[in-house]
């Protein structure tokens, strides 16, 4: 049976990207062209402050604020990132980043994969209604929430602690839970009914069918959530108070000083903490794009 079902997935895959390359042959040389442009126009204008910051750690702290801006740095000051790095605990940042990055993303795959094939594939009174209320928490901005959220983790003995930022995350998450369920609502119900007249319950048909048919929206989701805890600096600005449990981009905002910034030294620590999210996305950004295709077509 599972033969059977890698196969139909497999093939839905490639009808999928046949769909997506049709659409894409259908468009004018000219069309394209312009495109073209219009996306490498818009690369450089997104990729413009991500090379400043870089040159600028490499520049001395004089070299920053010359009229008019100096791009290439002269002398280039290689120390700034050995500085910045044995300025502040950069170490156990990183730790604490990564390890709540990981924990986040493994509960989020869990909680959100979980409702999402109860409300595409299950039935239960109120499920369109309840489904949209649950989006709608998509349209309450943060801000809103926060307070709330603050006096729930006071009362529970959390602030200060890195629960307090991962078990929102976890279970907070209306985008993880559309994007899977608009996936698993591609699926076949006629694999649900044969796992079922085979005598498997709803939890094997979770974990031996929809799980690995919809590894490329996981793959996307884990990535997207990674990336957000990663750069996350407003939860953990509200939350953490002790600098051994700060994350990276809470400790780099220490750089900030009450009269003056060493722009220099949080340059360079900024070029180090993107490093990781570089990495992750170079090595899932195909899986970024297949999950969300194929989620888009399917739904």
């Amino acid at each position: 049976m599972e033969a059977n079902i890698n196969s139909r997935a497999e093939r839905s895959r490639r009808a999928a990207w046949a769909i997506v390359r049709t659409n894409r042959s259908g468009t004018s040389p000219l069309a394209t062209a312009l495109l073209h442009a219009l996306l490498i126009l818009g690369a450089i204008v997104m990729v413009g402050p991500f090379i400043w910051m870089v040159l600028s750690s490499l520049k001395t702290f004089s070299q920053v604020f010359l009229i008019p801006p100096k791009w290439i740095p002269d002398p280039w000051e290689w120390g700034n990132y050995k500085r910045s790095w044995e300025a502040l605990p950069f170490g156990r940042a990183y730790f604490n980043s990564f390890y709540i990055a990981f924990i986040s993303v493994a509960c989020k795959l869990i909680t959100c994969s979980m409702a999402a094939y109860a409300f595409a594939k299950i039935r239960f009174p109120l499920r369109g209604p309840l489904f949209i209320l649950f989006l709608a928490t998509m349209m309450v901005p943060g801000q809103v929430t926060i307070i709330p959220l603050y006096l729930m983790m006071k009362s529970i003995g959390w602030l200060d602690t890195h629960l307090a930022l991962m078990v929102p995350a976890a279970l907070l998450d209306a985008f993880g839970v559309f994007l899977l369920r608009q996936f698993i609502k591609g699926i076949p119900d006629e694999l649900e009914e044969a796992a079922i007249v085979d005598g498997a319950g709803r939890f094997t048909i979770y974990s031996r069918i929809i799980i690995p048919l919809i590894k490329p929206a996981l793959a996307a989701l884990a990535i997207f959530t990674f990336l957000g805890m990663w750069n996350s600096f407003f939860g953990p600005l509200i939350f953490l108070n002790t600098p051994d449990k700060f994350t990276v981009p809470l400790l780099l905002n220490l750089f900030r000083g009450m009269y003056i910034t060493d722009w220099t030294l949080m340059m360079a620590g900024s070029a180090i903490a993107v490093v990781p999210v570089l990495i992750v996305y170079m090595i899932g950004q195909r899986y970024i794009i297949e999950g969300v295709t194929l989620t888009g077509i399917k739904g």
